[in-house]
């Protein structure tokens, strides 16, 4: 049986490449949005990569679309393997726009709400089914901004919460053989960033380019790491992608190996708490 795995906000950027990626490995897919027509255009995506999709018309921010969402991922596909919280509320021009985060609008808290809260309602949906089959993966896409600043505030916060959060969510899944943990990729060269004129990219993200990873790096980390026999040992940690790639043998689409920012955008923290299996 192939692979089930779901990417939440999987429209665009990070998330629509994870699909392409899933789907390079034969995975049943199931995307969530809030375009139909988005959803229709990564559905051809996944198929034309070699996977089967399920795209379903989800906003984040309303539990009772949530709750439908994944009520029709028990009835059409069963369960879930392997849950990819990618769906977040991200505002581009208000984050790197310059000032204090009390300067700013208050609409950059909502990425607390869909980005962490949303992660947290996902997974209670999905923990039962995977409990149910005694396996699964929750990965919840993080990043540096967890422990270095790095958009402000709220960005930090939504991150930093969300590495606590896989935390203390494997402690309670590690007896039913479930794990949860943080991603942290890279840079990333999403469908949007290398579709900009090269005359419109600034010189300092243009020097950068080259070591931006493709979003279907993710994915192919993530899918390793739910066959790792020893997955549970990692069970409830915050984890660099480019660091898993290297673990796992695993290059980006164009060869390169993707570099970890350990040393310069600071490294993730341990939970105190054991969740090891």
């Amino acid at each position: 049986m192939s692979t089930i795995a779901v990417v939440t906000g999987a429209t665009r950027g990070l998330g629509r490449g994870m699909a392409r990626g899933f789907a390079s490995k034969g995975a049943t897919v199931c995307v969530t949005g809030r375009n139909e027509q988005d959803l229709t255009a990564i559905s051809e995506e996944i198929r034309a990569a070699g996977g089967n999709a399920l795209a379903i018309k989800c906003d984040h921010s309303d539990d009772a679309q949530v709750e439908a969402a994944f009520a029709q991922i028990k009835r059409d596909l069963g369960g879930i393997d392997i849950l990819v919280n990618n769906a977040a509320a991200v505002y581009p021009d208000l984050l790197i726009a310059p000032g204090g985060f009390w300067e700013k609008p208050l609409k950059l808290s909502d990425m607390i709400n869909v980005g962490l809260r949303s992660n947290y309602v996902a997974a209670w949906h999905a923990a039962p089914l995977m409990i149910e089959a005694g396996k699964g993966l929750i990965a919840s896409i993080s990043f540096y901004g967890a422990v270095s600043y790095f958009h402000g505030a709220a960005y930090g916060a939504a991150k930093a919460g969300t590495d606590k959060m896989m935390a203390d969510m494997a402690v309670d899944l590690a007896p039913h053989g479930v794990a949860a943990v943080s991603l942290w990729p890279g840079f990333i060269l999403t469908d949007a960033v290398k579709s900009m004129p090269p005359e419109h990219i600034p010189d300092d993200l243009r020097a950068m380019l080259p070591q931006f990873e493709t979003p279907e790096f993710t994915a192919l980390v993530i899918n390793a790491l739910y066959r790792d026999p020893e997955l549970m040992t990692l069970n409830g940690q915050a984890l660099i992608g480019a660091e898993l790639g290297e673990r796992y043998g695993l290059h980006d689409l164009d060869g390169k190996q993707p570099i970890s920012y350990r040393e310069t955008m600071g490294s993730p923290t341990k939970p105190f708490t054991s969740a090891g299996g």
